[in-house]
């Protein structure tokens, strides 16, 4: 299990190379929370992080709720940063649910794919 997810996660990490001017924009899920990463790969630098623990207590609802309000809020924080373009990379994690969720949030809050 863990060999297949490893392997899927670096199929991914190939195509995706994050710049400064379009940072890699990394998910990562666990059970209890989603994560989400501004990268530019060119210098080894996490541009902005964050995660549902930035939004408060105040949400209520599903997980894939709160996986949305993530990615409007990571798209607010990174348009103050002056960043509009970005590249995503799911990991080892199918195009599905909360992953999909934080994507969609971002792109409704403005950054492009």
């Amino acid at each position: 299990m863990k060999n297949k997810k490893l392997q899927r996660k670096i199929r991914v990490r190939s195509r995706v190379q994050g710049t400064s001017a379009r940072p890699r924009l990394s998910v990562y899920r666990s059970n209890k929370f989603i994560y989400a990463q501004l990268i530019n790969d060119d210098k080894a630098e996490t541009v902005l992080g964050v995660s549902e623990k930035n939004l408060g207590k105040d949400i209520k609802g599903k997980k894939s709720d709160k996986a949305k309000e993530l990615g409007l809020f990571l798209a607010k924080m990174a348009i103050s940063k002056k960043i509009k373009a970005v590249v995503f990379d799911r990991g080892s994690y199918a195009y599905h649910g909360r992953i999909k969720q934080v994507a969609q949030g971002a792109r409704e809050g403005g950054l492009k794919f």
